[in-house]
């Protein structure tokens, strides 16, 4: 493969949940980035951001992100706007504008203030760049979602990141990665499960020191991961205690509570801005005449204090747990509502069925769009968190045998392949 010359060029996962980055260099070598946080350094930067209103900073609203964010939400919930999986709305044609204290910011200028947090945590490591390399979902989140919307809106986050910005599909950068171990040619499948998108490539790996190492054959994707499973979670074991499900009375009439209001609150990039005047006003308005006062009450409680990081730490410690082994406990407590249930693995795997159903259709789509068979996969490289749940695990040990399975570096190996491509010479091969 021909490479550039060195230079400034690095990879970046902005990733739903978490974002790394990577500096080439040189070779079949790439560094990720130590970003410094509250308590030390780490390769993984949370994706969230936190603001607070402060008179001493311009505008009056200060911000911070990663890692600092969680920090300043944790000091001051209540005085906190907290923002997580923002990435998740990229390509929503609904969503125009978060409400942050008196401003409305669009994706791209939340994006441009999480990259400002993320290069001032880099200690300079992440200054001045000349090229980035920049992941992106086969498929994005969303069920109307718009590629051609995230891509403009993507341009305009990272306009003036770098001299030169270029994407390619995420599992793509995570093939090329794990190329870097094989020492001989074959054909391999990536699966990349992150929190918003479940996006799989098919590419051709030819032997070290061939003109072109990787080839892509095939991709597919749907927008469901991690957050999905961790909607299921919230639907069943915290919503009920909201009021889902159940009615309030209108000029005479019991109705059921609209749904939209219990949709928005499982889905971590809506629930922080569930904390606006109009939706409070009119859950005041639901609660007055509720059956069940005391639970639209709760939501109310649940959205005012922002406890949306807390309850996303519950869901992800029960997940996590069903991952390892056949029962866990949930617990959640805050705002008056306080939740203590045992879940039984095979109660979630049923929560999740479906996803993990369409999950499995877009590896079909993948492996179809690639003209090859199954006998002719020889490995599967698995990453991203959601690829530990042992349902999401299944779809490929069942179907390719336990032999063919690798997995590792779950939330860096893409960030280490981006690196790998920010070093070529012609980027076309990959670019997506």
């Amino acid at each position: 493969m021909k490479h550039a010359q060195a230079g400034r060029f690095a990879g970046l996962d902005f990733g739903t949940t978490n974002t790394v980055a990577a500096l080439a260099d040189g070779g079949n070598l790439s560094r990720l980035v130590r970003l410094d946080g509250p308590d030390g350094g780490d390769e993984v930067f949370r994706s969230a951001l936190c603001f607070w209103q402060d008179e001493g900073v311009p505008g009056g609203i200060a911000a911070e992100a990663g890692p600092a964010a969680i920090r300043e939400y944790l000091k001051f919930p209540s005085d906190s706007r907290f923002l997580q999986s923002f990435k998740s709305v990229a390509a929503s044609p609904i969503f125009e504008s978060a409400s942050i204290f008196s401003r409305r910011l669009r994706f791209e200028e939340l994006g441009r203030i999480f990259l400002e947090k993320l290069v001032s945590h880099s200690a300079g490591s992440l200054d001045r760049l000349e090229r980035v390399v920049v992941g992106r979902p086969v498929h994005y989140a969303g069920a109307r979602s718009d590629p051609a919307l995230a891509r403009q809106r993507y341009d305009a986050m990272f306009a003036g990141f770098a001299g030169e910005i270029h994407y390619v599909y995420e599992p793509l950068a995570a093939a090329f990665s794990y190329a870097t171990c094989l020492k001989s040619p074959a054909t391999l499948l990536v699966a990349d499960f992150g929190g918003g998108t479940s996006d799989f490539s098919v590419v051709r790996v030819e032997a070290p020191g061939a003109a072109q190492r990787c080839t892509p054959l095939g991709h597919a994707g749907v927008g469901i991961a991690g957050d999905r499973f961790d909607q299921r979670i919230v639907e069943r074991l915290v919503l009920p205690m909201l009021g889902k499900g159940s009615q309030y009375r209108s000029f005479g009439k019991v109705l059921e509570i609209p749904g939209g209001y219990f949709a928005d609150f499982s889905d971590w990039s809506k629930l922080a801005l569930m904390r606006n005047r109009r939706t409070l006003e009119e859950l005041e308005r639901l609660r007055r005449s509720a059956l069940d006062p005391n639970a639209i009450g709760r939501l109310i409680a649940m959205v005012e204090n922002e406890l949306a990081f807390l309850l996303y730490d519950a869901v992800g410690l029960l997940k996590r747990s069903l991952s390892e082994q056949e029962q866990a406990t949930f617990r959640f407590s805050g705002a008056g509502v306080e939740i203590e249930a045992e879940v039984a693995r095979s109660d979630f795997e049923d929560w999740i069925a479906n996803d993990v159903a369409r999950m499995a259709a877009a590896v079909d789509q993948a492996v179809v769009q690639a003209g090859v068979g199954d006998a002719e996969i020889d490995r599967v490289f698995l990453t991203g968190g959601t690829s530990l749940v042992p349902a999401v695990r299944a779809i490929f040990t069942s179907r390719f045998g336990v032999e063919r399975i690798e997995s590792g570096g779950e939330l860096t190996s893409i960030a280490h392949g981006l690196g790998l491509l920010a070093q070529e010479t012609d980027l076309s091969a990959w670019a997506a």
